[in-house]
């Protein structure tokens, strides 16, 4: 196994110790006008773990169509988001890590929803360092399911990461 696959098993089985908090944890807002003038200037488009989270309950099982046609509008598309980066045992010249939206300092119990996590690879030359503070992220943004060895989706969103602020 890789040790890139090794970093992602051992986020699958690390993730389910948090919890999703709920809007207090929202780290930046912008208006829809704010949004198509960005978009139309070419640059990324400001988006929050709000944007992409859709309607499941913690027990369902994951289907393609509970996604939301806002959150398909995202795919294949240069976003920027805020989030925590989940713990990882390297420090430096990270090219993969997991960007959740909270720190988990908030919450307990079982689980974080499938919509509360994307997993960021760093494009080809580009790297990030780790960081228990908020970081930005940019990139594109695809839907792409993390299948774990047992089955389960452990994550549906992937970013290719160009930069972390």
């Amino acid at each position: 196994m890789t040790s890139s696959r090794w970093a992602l098993v051992l986020f699958a089985f690390a993730l389910p110790l948090g919890n999703g908090c709920d809007n207090s944890s929202r780290l930046a807002t912008v208006s829809a006008s704010d949004a198509s003038e960005q978009l139309a200037a070419g640059a990324a488009r400001e988006t929050t773990f709000d944007d992409i989270k859709f309607e499941m309950e913690k027990t369902e099982k994951f289907q393609k169509s509970m996604i939301t046609p806002s959150i398909e509008q995202l795919f294949d598309r240069r976003i920027r988001i805020r989030g925590y980066m989940f713990p990882t045992l390297k420090k430096r010249g990270l090219t993969q890590f997991v960007l959740v939206r909270d720190n988990l300092e908030c919450c307990f119990g079982p689980g974080a929803a499938l919509f509360d996590c994307i997993l960021v690879h760093m494009q080809p030359g580009k790297s990030a360092e780790y960081s228990i503070r908020p970081v930005a992220v940019e990139g594109t943004f695809r839907f792409e399911e993390f299948v774990d060895y047992d089955g389960t989706i452990r994550a549906i969103y992937h970013l290719d990461g160009e930069a972390v602020n």
